[in-house]
């Protein structure tokens, strides 16, 4: 196990109802103006948005709004949001909704407190080191963004999607009521845990050595989705199994199961592409390329996907050809993914294989030619994952 440093100071505040409390939590956080961010839809027609203006009222909390954002989050929406708060003296953000919602608060947040375009930190140039504080209200298990340090954004100019991490845009609370995601389609809630899933095996397949203790955490998390995600396909308003989903999309992404070991984030980076162009959700991308990823380098480490499949999936270890064993493996997850109404291919996404090239151009390999760590790719290598997933 590696050396590391761990500081998840998110105040969690779980269960029913609890959406009643975000004007208090604002108040204990320092806020006094907030930018209420959103994305419209189902947290207007569900009263969810008017439960949380009420609260803040409730506090003696002022508030504006921005609502508009989009799954996929635009850039356009981050500038209109950093001029709005700059405008109304805002000094708090409360982002209501997905991952969308909360990882385009959190790029306001940072865009606020800084001199130059907020893109910078996303593409690379600076590091953040200031931004408004940022909580949330839950209403979606998925990007795991009310507990970690990461925003991903896509820039219209371009249609870049990249990421951005730092501690000062990790949220000061995060309100996590399950009952606020028994409303969402079986296919939005698949793509959720698809996401989940990929959080944790971006972290699982690692070449750090010797750290059994968040191997058994990723696969005791693993393990939980394929339990708890066919009831809730089967009975949306099975609380139980959406409470233990939303805390393990908490839990896949916070960090926790990931401390200590070398960590791989190519099958994001190379959907990332995938939904900047087609538009297509982030889990449904996550479906088709995982898998991919995974067939194309399993000869690296054959006995870590080995140990994933009799862990994770039940298979029989064939000690004479572990290989064997490790493919069995990947072929479960796939099906696995099939059985929740994931897509599996180009096809069943939308995309298209005459665009395998501009998806490898804009990809984007920085000066070394190479990205990852489990296993470095080259653009080629990207190119045949793409095939693979055709």
């Amino acid at each position: 196990m590696e050396n590391f440093s761990f500081y998840s100071p998110t105040k969690f505040v779980f269960g029913k109802e609890t959406e009643s409390k975000c004007g208090a939590l604002v108040k204990e956080f320092g806020g006094s103006k907030v930018l209420i961010h959103y994305g419209g839809g189902s947290v207007v027609r569900s009263g969810l948005f008017d439960r949380v203006k009420k609260s803040l009222i409730e506090a003696g909390v002022q508030f504006c709004e921005l609502g508009g954002v989009t799954p996929n989050p635009r850039s356009g929406k981050v500038y209109e949001g950093i001029e709005l708060c700059k405008k109304e003296n805002v000094d708090f953000i409360l982002a209501v909704g997905g991952g969308s919602s909360i990882d385009s608060a959190k790029a306001i947040a940072m865009g606020v407190c800084y001199d130059g375009d907020f893109w910078d930190f996303y593409s690379g140039k600076e590091r953040p080191k200031k931004a408004l504080p940022v909580g949330t209200v839950l209403t979606i298990a998925a990007a795991g963004s009310e507990g970690s340090g990461d925003s991903v954004i896509t820039h219209e100019n371009g249609m870049l999607k990249r990421g951005a991490s730092g501690e000062c845009i990790r949220p000061k609370f995060s309100i996590l009521n399950p009952q606020l995601t028994t409303t969402l389609p079986a296919y939005q809630t698949a793509c959720g845990a698809t996401d989940i899933m990929a959080h944790v095996f971006e972290r699982y397949f690692t070449n750090t050595t010797d750290v059994q203790t968040t191997d058994r955490l990723c696969e005791a998390v693993l393990l939980s989705m394929i339990e708890e995600t066919p009831k809730v396909i089967k009975d949306p308003n099975d609380y139980q199994a959406r409470a233990n989903i939303m805390w393990a999309g908490m839990v896949a992404h916070n960090n926790i199961v990931g401390v200590g070991r070398e960590q791989d984030w190519n099958s994001h980076g190379i959907e990332h592409e995938l939904s900047a162009l087609y538009d297509c959700a982030h889990g449904a991308g996550l479906a088709v390329i995982m898998p991919a990823w995974m067939t194309y380098v399993v000869d690296h480490d054959v006995m870590r996907f080995a140990q994933m499949a009799c862990r994770v999936w039940n298979c029989k270890m064939d000690f004479q050809n572990p290989k064997k064993t490790a493919l069995e493996g990947i072929a479960a997850f796939r099906s696995f993914l099939k059985s929740i109404g994931m897509p599996i291919n180009f096809s069943e996404l939308g995309a298209k294989e005459s665009d395998i090239p501009y998806l490898v151009k804009t990809f984007g390999l920085g000066e070394t030619g190479k990205t990852g760590g489990f296993v470095q790719l080259t653009s080629k290598d990207v190119e045949n994952i793409y095939r693979l997933a055709l």
